[in-house]
């Protein structure tokens, strides 16, 4: 049943692609040609542009479709204006398994309003079968600390990402084999291995038709060369090498660090959008803005602590959240950026936390939850002046005149043809 759908959601984009082309047909029998029916010449009218242009890639495993929907066009702050709240919800080695969880929180975010970015592995698009295609740096070929998938798990995470993608959210990637700590982990790999494994991640992409045999499926609706801006490292290690390789390789932005909750900043060259520390109920410290790292300070390494307590956990990282919205929505206005994994961790009390989130925080007045993508467009919209200026408040530090008073002074116009400018300077 499942082959028999994809094969039919392939021919799909296969006659769009031929409605494609078929619109473009001006030879005999086309408009005013000799087997049109016309009484005598007339003159040829132009075929109308097809809505939906489906450009097939490689192997069709991607496809250029255009321009990405429901992506908005970032404007420029006007002097005086209060920044909008923006808060960021990301996957750590998103895919499409038996818990379902990636289709789960499509659904949890087209409800709210919100667009995530889901941080894809490349050895998810990957057959078992097909291991040692992989060649990770400083391991043997088919080495994988999270494993690989099958047939089943690629056609269902393809699924997702497509479904995804046309919604609006966004693609990244958490690279491959996910190798922590000594012995050939990510944070000691040169620059030249962290280019090689990127590359590995784009090919896994581009070709899990080829190596799955799944040739009829539907192929992602994007560019995964051009889609591919930004990332999170494996247990946020290695993000030095890894954000010089990114920037010669044309990334926008990495979030692999950890910072405060304060405006970001450039980092060689990348916008520096880590998650942040916020805090943590019932301690004097603070906690980073990942799931993982809850679990790790309630129940150690147990993915599957006391039973008793997966309520009491679950509200704890809620609550935790919602002090850091809180903090910067009534304060500096900085980002918020959160990350997670699609895990039932104790038992799955970490996603019914982060579903509550959204579902209080992304519906409140002047708070956009979007994609690294989109926060990225808005940065580069703004005058470097007023972000400046943004940076200098602390954490949870209001404008102490207002917003108005704050940022009252005209910024400089965007120049021509860049993002935030007036529509008719482009």
């Amino acid at each position: 049943m499942a082959a028999t759908a994809r094969i039919a959601t392939g021919a799909v984009i296969a006659a769009a692609v031929a409605a494609s082309l078929a619109g473009c047909t001006t030879g005999p029998g086309g408009p005013g040609g000799a087997g049109d029916g016309a009484p005598g010449p007339q003159k040829a009218k132009p075929a109308p542009a097809p809505k939906h242009v489906v450009r097939l890639i490689g192997d069709g495993s991607t496809a250029f479709t255009g321009a990405q929907p429901h992506l908005p066009r970032p404007e420029r702050l006007k002097p005086g204006q209060k920044p909008p709240q923006f808060v960021v919800f990301s996957w750590d080695g998103a895919g499409e398994d038996s818990q379902k969880l990636f289709s789960h929180f499509r659904e949890v975010a087209k409800e709210n309003n919100a667009t995530m970015t889901y941080f894809l592995s490349g050895v998810y698009m990957l057959p078992e079968e097909k291991r040692d295609l992989y060649r990770p740096p400083q391991h043997s070929p088919g080495r994988s600390d999270i494993g690989f998938n099958d047939e089943q798990g690629i056609a269902d995470t393809v699924k997702q990402l497509r479904l995804a993608w046309l919604e609006g959210n966004e693609i990244g990637t958490h690279f491959n084999g996910h190798f922590c700590g000594k012995g050939g982990g990510v944070g000691e790999w040169s620059v030249e291995e962290w280019k090689d494994e990127i590359a590995q991640a784009k090919q896994f992409v581009k070709t899990w038709k080829t190596n799955t045999g799944l040739t009829d499926a539907a192929p992602l609706p994007f560019d995964y060369d051009k889609e591919l801006i930004g990332a999170r490292t494996p247990c946020l290690e290695g993000q030095r090498n890894f954000m010089r390789a990114a920037r010669e390789l044309g990334f926008r932005y990495d979030t692999s660090g950890v910072n405060n909750q304060v405006w970001p900043k450039k980092k060689e060259g990348l916008w520096d959008l880590s998650m942040q520390l916020v805090p943590f109920p019932g301690h004097s410290y603070e906690q980073l803005t990942m799931d993982y790292n809850f679990m790790v300070n309630q129940s150690g390494t147990k993915t599957q602590g006391d039973p008793a307590k997966y309520d009491y956990w679950g509200h704890q990282m809620r609550d935790g959240l919602l002090s850091g919205f809180r903090r910067a929505y009534e304060g500096n206005r900085a980002p918020l950026v959160i990350g997670n994994h699609f895990e039932s961790w104790n038992g799955g009390t970490y996603m019914r936390a982060v579903e509550e989130v959204v579902e209080t925080v992304c519906n409140k007045p002047d708070v956009r939850c979007v994609s690294f993508r989109q926060l990225a467009d808005w940065l580069d919209a703004q005058d470097p002046q007023v972000l400046a200026k943004l940076r200098s408040l602390q954490v949870g530090e209001a404008p102490k005149q207002g917003w108005e008073s704050f940022l009252s002074t005209r910024p400089a116009p965007a120049p021509k043809g860049a993002p935030g400018a007036p529509a008719g300077r482009q």
